[in-house]
């Protein structure tokens, strides 16, 4: 069992001589680009009517959501939406998904809400609304997946504790 010994001069001549081969091996065979993968839009989910149907959660809320081209009429349980969400702020918030994707006026939308309070049931019509808008028109999904529109807001009431006045909240401390 004879050992070699190397010195660095020796190993730095295997460094070049393997660097040379593999220049010369790329410089034989010529790279071909991968060919870009296109992507693929997805076919639109319209039912019979022409409506596309999408599920929004938010809290404890659950939005129904049937979108359809009109002129931008929104009804929430057979309201107005004016009528339902009084509070300017909740009506912006459902009117998000439309400018973000620019198409204020554009889609007519019915649903139907339950449970929670009335802020998070706007967030659920927001959610929802958004969903239906990719189903009616995937091209959109991109820009409303940038806003954020498509996520649901996981976050939810923290529950109460035993021995504990709420979540968190202790009880009052009483010296005497």
């Amino acid at each position: 069992m004879a050992e070699e010994t190397k010195t660095l001069a020796d190993l730095k001549d295997m460094v070049e001589g393997k660097a040379a081969a593999a220049a010369a091996a790329s410089v034989e065979a010529p790279v071909v680009p991968a060919a870009a993968p296109e992507e693929e839009v997805a076919a639109p989910k319209i039912d019979a009517q022409g409506r596309a149907y999408a599920t929004g959660k938010r809290k404890n809320a659950i939005a129904r959501v049937w979108v359809k081209p009109g002129s931008g009429k929104i009804t929430v349980n057979g309201r107005d939406i004016e009528v339902y969400f009084a509070r300017p702020v909740l009506r912006m918030l459902i009117n998000q998904p439309f400018s973000a994707a620019e198409r204020s006026g554009q889609f007519d939308v019915v649903c139907t809400v339950t449970g929670g309070g009335l802020s998070g049931q706007a967030g659920a019509v927001r959610h929802g609304i958004s969903k239906a808008l990719t189903y009616y028109e995937p091209a959109l999904r991109p820009s409303l997946k940038k806003g954020g529109f498509l996520t649901r807001d996981s976050r939810v009431v923290e529950r109460k504790k035993y021995g504990r006045a709420k979540a968190r909240r202790s009880f009052q401390f009483s010296k005497r």
